[in-house]
């Protein structure tokens, strides 16, 4: 996993339930022969630390600090909202920005993020601005198995196709057609797939299949594009719409030109693991 005998210091953060493992790669070097075999070796939940992936907190030279995320089968990762709420609060926690808005780089451009102020120690609420995000009003439908689904394909950066249900998410089997939708050639670099259910009248309920995770706790770019796609049916009026999801809630505000995710992280525990040869 790693050339020379090592240790490699870590910090496993959560947002609203969406787990990484956080390394400081400004205080630290981090010499492996692979990022991605890392990021599987830790990711495991029966043999390594567990998390939904892994996530490197660089230094950046457009803006004030980079993201670099892998998932949890070592494929690249180009944006994620939880955890860059998380890498957020780990930088301010760090001293490596001092101010609480701050510019983070990511695979998926550069993002606007604030840690807000009257927050209690280790949990804090961040706010991100998504940028860019689109939502299709009108539905797509694809046959898979001989049942027709409809979906609103979307984008955060990130590909997602969310899927609305009159009822039943909670227990409704979503494993069998999140993994579907990775091998369609509409998808040919997968799909994170949003099953979403309107709850009230500034509420949806959502869960979601993640590519190279599965079904994880809270997807955050999900979660702005499932808003989003509410918004523009008709579902939900907006301009502000709660997802609750299995692991947290999140409050996304349409403000015209962009959407605005606000949303817990929490630091979990800090660490070390050994690199072996």
């Amino acid at each position: 996993m790693a050339g020379p005998n090592r240790e490699l210091s870590f910090v496993k953060m959560h947002g609203a339930g969406n787990d990484y493992v956080f390394v400081d790669a400004i205080n630290q070097s981090v010499v492996v022969d692979s990022i991605a075999q890392l990021a599987v070796d830790l990711s495991n939940r029966h043999k390594g630390i567990g998390s939904d992936g892994l996530i490197l907190l660089a230094r950046s030279e457009t803006a004030d600090l980079a993201m670099k995320m892998w998932n949890a089968d070592g494929s690249r990762g180009a944006m994620c909202g939880n955890g860059l709420r998380c890498l957020a609060k780990l930088a301010f926690d760090l001293g490596h920005v001092e101010a609480r808005n701050m510019l983070v780089e990511t695979d998926s451009g550069i993002r606007r993020v604030e840690v807000l102020p009257n927050s209690e120690a280790p949990v804090s609420r961040v706010r991100v601005d998504m940028g860019a995000v689109h939502a299709d009003p009108e539905p797509e439908c694809l046959v898979i198995d001989g049942q027709s689904w409809s979906f609103h394909a979307g984008d955060a950066g990130n590909p997602h196709a969310v899927i609305f249900l009159e009822s039943g998410l909670s227990s409704f089997a979503i494993e069998g057609i999140g993994q579907a939708f990775q091998a369609l050639d509409r998808f040919p670099d997968g799909v994170n797939v949003e099953f979403a259910e309107i709850t009230g009248a500034d509420c949806l309920d959502q869960r979601t299949y993640e590519r190279g995770s599965g079904e994880t706790q809270a997807c955050g770019s999900g979660a702005t594009v499932a808003a989003l796609a509410a918004m523009r049916t008709g579902r939900l009026p907006g301009p502000a719409v709660r997802v609750r999801l299995l692991g947290g809630e999140l409050r996304i505000e349409n403000m015209g030109e962009t959407l605005v995710m606000e949303g817990p992280a929490e630091e979990v525990f800090r660490g070390t693991v050994q690199l072996e040869p």
